[in-house]
């Protein structure tokens, strides 16, 4: 098995799995498992707050995607502190990373950012950080306050983009353009911060080429990660509503699986493949249900590698990212 250069990715072993997974990763980085504990910091969207847009992206909850995140009306040690000791029976001695997950943590004065940045690292035993927020929220200072933080810990931001289509982002209220997310991501990317890119496949009126042509363009990027997540319908959502009321295609779990080892396929092989499925809470998804089977999917996933005889990279390309 080769990839266009001759060579195969150092990571893909026999019996293992057959992309970069954020496990080894981790591994490689910490010596250890680690583990990401969600927090939430408090702060908004600019298609929240109506500086951009109201109601935030279509698909989003109202925890703005830190379901499982702590209460924000906690200070960040009891946050910590909880979500330690939830997970310490699952995975002990893993390494904790603060992972500030819910809505945009990059919206809001330089001040507040550089105090929750500070006050994440002094947290006991801390592993890491990573920060999820949008493009359209780093300027030249935000970036260079994280890049400080990440001189002294790692540090990783996670930046929501899901479609390189500006059409369906206008669908979605993403409220920001593709050439928006790529300057937020030079910022970053320029200063040796590592960012991990979200994709959701599945979005409405996207076809399978467009959603290749989405890991396409991200490859070109070289990412540090990627996360890829199915369309998951939650209610009181405006996306969940529009479902509700006229329901339009969703992916099936096979056709999932085929879009995603595909995308896989145009993958760098130094992309860290952090997530290949979404989580919504049993109790607010409308559909797919299949979502609800996360290992379903992955084991689908394997299994189709495996068919195939492929792996992550095995159709990227320098010039044409596949």
């Amino acid at each position: 098995m080769r990839d266009q250069t001759g060579e195969l990715p150092d990571w893909l072993t026999p019996g293992g799995k057959r992309y970069f997974s954020a496990d080894a990763a981790y591994r490689r980085q910490f010596g250890r498992k680690a583990v990401k504990l969600p927090l939430d910091a408090g702060f908004t969207c600019p298609n929240r707050d109506g500086r951009k847009g109201a109601g935030g992206c279509a698909y989003c909850s109202g925890a703005g995607s830190g379901d499982f995140a702590e209460s924000a009306l906690l200070p960040l040690d009891v946050q910590y502190r909880r979500q330690r000791e939830r997970l310490a029976g699952k995975w002990p001695g893993a390494a904790p990373v603060a992972y500030f997950q819910a809505f945009t943590n990059t919206y809001g004065p330089v001040e507040r950012i550089q105090a929750m940045l500070e006050e994440a690292a002094a947290l006991p035993e801390i592993a890491g950080i990573a920060l999820a927020t949008r493009a359209d929220c780093i300027d030249g200072e935000i970036a260079g306050r994280i890049a400080d933080i990440a001189r002294r810990l790692p540090v990783e931001v996670e930046l929501g983009l899901q479609t390189v289509h500006d059409e369906t982002a206008g669908r979605i209220n993403r409220c920001h353009s593709f050439a928006e997310f790529k300057e937020g991501y030079r910022l970053l990317a320029g200063r040796g911060i590592p960012v991990c890119v979200h994709l959701i496949n599945g979005l409405p009126g996207e076809t399978k080429e467009m959603m290749l042509e989405t890991v396409r363009a991200v490859s070109r990027l070289r990412p540090h990660g990627v996360k890829i997540h199915m369309l998951h319908l939650l209610r009181g959502t405006a996306l969940g509503a529009a479902y509700e009321a006229r329901p339009f295609p969703l992916l099936s779990m096979e056709e999932y699986i085929d879009v995603v080892c595909d995308q896989l396929e145009l993958l760098p092989p130094e992309t860290v493949i952090e997530r290949l499925t979404g989580d919504g809470k049993r109790s607010g998804l409308i559909a797919p249900g299949w979502t609800l089977r996360k290992k379903s999917v992955l084991n689908g996933i394997d299994r189709e590698l495996r068919r195939r005889d492929s792996w992550q990279s095995k159709r990227f390309s320098e010039e044409g990212a596949g």
